[in-house]
């Protein structure tokens, strides 16, 4: 009869110990900071621990910003008792209404030290109708 791997007890600890480090944020709302900045809406959203080219989605339709992050982490834990491997997934999004005035144009994003900043400068003339992807730029 094949012997079952054993859990350690810390085994029975690591899904507490990834909230707490924060790593299951994920799997909720996205945390965002809106604000005013003069005619230009300011949004920050805190993602760590992504690639924006890969894992974040801003987009406008319908006189609204559109934010969508996905994450996938996997870890593998090797020991003398066995092997483990983790798959995480989470993903979270959130929708902002525009100022009116915004242009799709004009809006740009930027991802530096795990915080997404979108701004969305105002002008006179009404916002388009039709959906664009914002492309987001890092340093």
């Amino acid at each position: 009869m094949a012997e079952l791997s054993k859990w350690a007890p810390s085994d029975m600890l690591e899904p507490i110990k990834r909230f707490l480090d924060g790593e299951l944020a994920m799997t909720s709302s996205m945390k965002i900071e809106q604000f005013q900045d003069g005619d230009t809406l300011v949004v920050r959203a805190e993602v760590p621990g992504i690639d924006p080219d890969q894992d974040v989605d801003v987009s406008v339709s319908e006189g609204m910003l559109h934010i969508k992050a996905e994450r996938v982490e996997r870890s593998e834990h090797k020991s003398k008792m066995g092997y483990r491997s983790e798959f995480r997934y989470g993903s979270s999004q959130r929708s902002i209404a525009l100022p009116r005035g915004a242009k799709e144009e004009d809006i740009t994003a930027t991802y530096k030290d795990g915080v997404l900043e979108v701004r969305a400068p105002a002008t006179a003339t009404p916002p388009e109708s039709t959906a664009k992807k914002i492309r987001i730029e890092h340093s």
